[in-house]
C-alpha cells in the first residue's frame, strides 16, 4: 500500500540527516511535520475504513451461512417430496455457499491483518509525530553547530543511498520471481478446475444419497 510505504518512511527518517541536505533548515524540519500531520490523518481514516470492512465481511458471512442452512432444508424438502432432480439443484447452491464461508475466513483474516499493520503504523507515526514536534527547535541548534562536519555527513548520506538502492533493486527481484511463480500456477489452473468439478459431482451424489438414507430411516 502507498499509504503505508510512505508513513514508514517518515518513521525511517532521521530528521538530522534531512536538516543537513536542507537549505532552509526550519522550512524543511516544519515541512516534514507537515507531511507526518497529513499522513496520520490519512491513515487514520483508512484505519476507521478497513474495521469498517472488516465488520461488512463479517456480515456477509453470517448471511452466507443463513443461505447454506437454508439451501440444506429445500434440499430435505425436495428428497421428502421425492423430487431428486431439485433435490440435487439444491444441494448445488448449498455447496456454493459452504465454498464462499472458506472465501470469507480467508477475506476477513487478510482484513484483519490488514488492520492491525494499519494501526501499528498509525502509532508508530504519532510516536515519530511527538517526538518530531518536541526535537524541532533542539535539531535546529544541533544543525547550526553540525556544518563543520558537512563533508563526512555527506559521504555517510551517499553510503546510505547505496544501501537503499540495493534494497529497491532486492525487493524488485523479488517481485518478478513472485510473478513467475504466479504464472506457474495459473497454467494447472484448468486441471484444477476439473478435478473440483468431478469431487464436487460425487459430493453431491453422497449428499444425495446420505438424505434419502436418512429419510428412508426416519419413515
Amino acid at each position: 500500500m502507498a499509504l503505508l510505504d510512505r508513513v514508514a518512511t517518515l518513521v525511517r527518517a532521521n530528521l538530522n540527516d534531512l536538516l543537513d541536505r536542507a537549505e532552509n533548515p526550519e522550512k524543511m524540519l516544519k515541512q516534514v511535520i507537515l507531511d507526518m500531520e497529513n499522513q496520520f490523518m490519512q491513515v487514520k481514516t483508512q484505519v476507521a475504513v478497513a474495521l469498517a470492512d472488516r465488520h461488512l465481511l463479517e456480515k456477509k458471512k453470517r448471511e452466507n451461512a443463513d443461505k447454506h442452512v437454508e439451501w440444506l432444508r429445500k434440499a430435505e424438502l425436495a428428497i421428502e417430496k421425492k423430487d431428486d432432480e431439485l433435490a440435487r439443484a439444491a444441494l448445488e447452491r448449498a455447496l456454493s455457499f459452504e465454498q464462499l464461508a472458506e472465501n470469507f475466513d480467508r477475506q476477513i483474516a487478510s482484513q484483519e491483518a490488514q488492520v492491525d499493520s494499519m494501526k501499528d503504523a498509525l502509532k508508530k507515526l504519532e510516536v515519530k509525530l511527538a517526538e518530531a514536534r518536541t526535537r524541532a527547535d533542539l535539531l535546529i541548534v544541533q544543525h547550526r553547530r553540525s556544518k563543520a562536519a558537512h563533508r563526512a555527513a555527506d559521504t555517510h548520506r551517499k553510503s546510505d543511498h547505496g544501501e537503499h538502492t540495493f534494497e529497491r533493486m532486492r525487493s524488485k527481484v523479488n517481485r518478478e520471481e513472485a510473478i513467475g511463480a504466479a504464472k506457474g500456477e495459473l497454467m494447472s489452473d484448468d486441471l484444477d478446475t476439473r478435478l473440483h468439478s468431478l469431487e464436487r459431482a460425487h459430493k453431491i451424489d453422497a449428499l444425495l444419497r446420505e438424505m434419502k438414507a436418512r429419510k428412508g430411516a426416519n419413515a
